[in-house]
Formats: structure tokens, sequence, C-alpha cells
């Protein structure tokens, strides 16, 4: 899933990114907050609507374009539930 550069308002055709809350490589879950986003006029927290691994694409302090990709989250792992081993089946045995 891409997570881009939200619209903000009508005038704002760009933003600074600032200080990355995760790093690539990170797990993240539902509403985890992901970065900052400054511009002139707000600023503007970026929360991760899935829960996946992050892959950040640009560095703190780049300036971004309205609509522009900020980082990836790979949901493969995160749909699965951790797997418990199975246990070996117990073999009955009777005596002859």
């Amino acid at each position: 899933m891409d997570i881009k550069v939200p619209e903000i308002g009508e005038s704002i055709v760009e933003a600074i990114v600032g200080e990355w809350q995760k790093k690539t490589g990170d797990q993240v879950a539902v509403d985890d907050l992901l970065v900052e986003l400054e511009t002139d006029k707000i600023n503007i927290e970026i929360l991760a609507e899935t829960a996946g691994t992050l892959e950040t694409l640009v560095a703190e302090g780049d300036a971004v374009a309205i609509g522009s990709i900020l980082a990836r989250l790979d949901e493969s792992g995160a749909a699965k539930a951790p797997t418990a081993e199975k246990a070996p089946e117990a073999k009955s045995t009777t005596a002859p």
C-alpha cells in the first residue's frame, strides 16, 4: 500500500517531510504515527491505514508534492496470524 501526501488545502501544493516516527523495516500497526508533514500553514500527522512493514521513500527535510508517495507498507505478513507448531499426534497402543 502506498502512503501518499494527502490534499491539504486548495492553495497548498507541497509539504516538507518532518521527522519519521517509524523507519524502513519497522512493523507498524493501524493508526501508528508514521511521519509529520509541515507546510507554511499547517502541520499534518500521517497515520498508518493498515498494518505492515514500512519502507520509507523520502528523507526528512525533503519537499514533497501533494499526491506524491512518501512510503510503502508491505501488508503481506501483516494479515497472517502467527502459526503455532502442531503437536505430534498421540498414538494409542494396545497390548496384544
